[in-house]
């Protein structure tokens, strides 16, 4: 009996050790959150839209039939709730002496308009982070869409086309010493295209073999962020000209960006301005065209057109929140006669949006209503891309958001 009970107690020992090692292990693994969310959406007019008019840009241009009458003066109604989405946080072991990181996220917004209700991917990513370093390799926001700095509308989306909008396949680099931040990246398209001579694609860029790339310098702290960037990329619109000879002409564009949050007791206060030259692919308005052709090989030179937009949100509250998003944006045109053009919204000289909004919390239910009133100036391009004679239409959204976060 004394034998047994001393190899009981000594197995007892060994099992205890065994569990309290294992309790001290790091907790690996995914963690799962996201959200249900259903729109409900009225616009008083034909809008330029994404996704069976989810993602609202601007009201479209008049339509007159024989009878002068606007056709696109039409109201429409719709439901979806392909905002839906899921995210996976992964955690894992150290290595290359950093802390490892990943997430990956997606929705049910589609690849494009017949594939609404599709699930697709928004972000990928690892992250390495060292003691003042931290890369990130994966596909996230374009480093122009600021995550501590963007509008926080109900509609999806989110301020555009005022604020840029994309996320993108990247290599980014971001040092921190104290409350500066300063990262550089290297990025690719994946989902959010240029667009040129065979329409929107990512060969473009693919074939320029340079990544667009982005310098951005942020200082922040728990009340305030202000931060900087200036981003440049290079498209190659063709492989061969409308002759058949080969040519490797590209078109170049640069774009700045700066912005500000200011956390006050009582509420929120953010602010962004842009300026920039064939933003596209950031579903802003602008573009390119070409400035020459040589007549024997049918060689062109090309030139972006400019564009500015500022944006300004306010926003207060937790059980009941309220706010307001506004943003002008104007088309600036390009620097060079232009003798043919691709882009958006290319025939639009001025737009402008104020957009109103209440959300009520409750535990992990949110229910929201925005109203968003767009007014955009349609006019006629000169050959420098400036818009004349432009008269404005507007658009009426009201939008009622349910959420249930999980």
């Amino acid at each position: 009996m004394k034998r047994f009970m001393v190899l009981w107690f000594l197995i007892s020992i060994g099992l205890t050790g065994i569990v309290t090692g294992q309790s001290t292990e790091p907790d690996f693994g995914i963690k799962f959150s996201g959200y249900v969310k259903t729109d409900v959406m009225f616009d008083s007019r034909q809008t330029v839209s994404a996704r069976e008019g989810h993602f609202l840009l601007y009201p479209a241009a008049e339509s007159l039939d024989p009878n002068g009458d606007d056709i696109n003066a039409k109201a429409n109604l719709n439901m979806l709730a392909i905002q839906t989405r899921l995210k996976g946080t992964i955690t894992g072991p150290d290595a290359f002496g950093a802390k490892m990181g990943g997430l990956f996220e997606a929705a049910f917004f589609g690849h494009s308009n017949s594939d609404v209700n599709g699930f697709r991917l928004r972000h990928a990513f690892l992250t390495m982070k060292w003691e003042n370093n931290t890369l990130l390799i994966g596909q996230y926001w374009h480093p122009m869409f600021v995550p501590d700095c963007f509008p926080g509308t109900v509609s999806f989306n989110t301020g555009g086309p005022f604020q840029p909008f994309s996320r993108n396949p990247q290599i980014r680099l971001t040092h921190t010493a104290g409350n500066l931040n300063v990262f550089v990246a290297a990025i690719s398209q994946r989902d959010f295209t240029s667009t040129g001579p065979g329409g929107g694609s990512s060969a473009y860029l693919r074939n320029s073999v340079i990544p667009n790339m982005h310098l951005q310098v942020q200082v922040k702290n728990e009340k305030t962020i202000f931060g900087v960037g200036a981003d440049w990329k290079a498209l190659t619109p063709r492989l061969s000209t409308p002759l058949g000879y080969k040519t490797t002409e590209t078109v170049t564009g640069l774009s700045l960006i700066g912005y500000a949050r200011v956390n006050l007791p009582s509420l929120t206060w953010k602010v962004e301005g842009v300026y920039g030259q064939n933003l596209t692919d950031h579903l802003m308005l602008g573009g390119y065209g070409v400035e020459t052709i040589d007549e024997n090989t049918g060689m062109e030179t090309y030139c972006p057109t400019d564009i500015y937009s500022v944006w300004t949100d306010v926003s207060g509250g937790k059980k009941i929140g309220l706010g307001c998003f506004a943003g002008l944006t104007k088309n600036l045109g390009a620097s060079k006669i232009l003798l043919e053009t691709w882009g958006r919204g290319l025939n639009i000289d001025t737009m402008y949006r104020i957009a109103p909004r209440i959300i009520w919390n409750s535990g992990k239910t949110r229910f929201a209503v925005e109203c968003e009133y767009t007014a955009t100036s349609y006019g006629t391009a000169d050959n420098k891309g400036k818009v004349l004679n432009a008269e404005f239409v507007n658009n009426l959204r009201l939008l009622v958001g349910a959420y249930y976060f999980f």
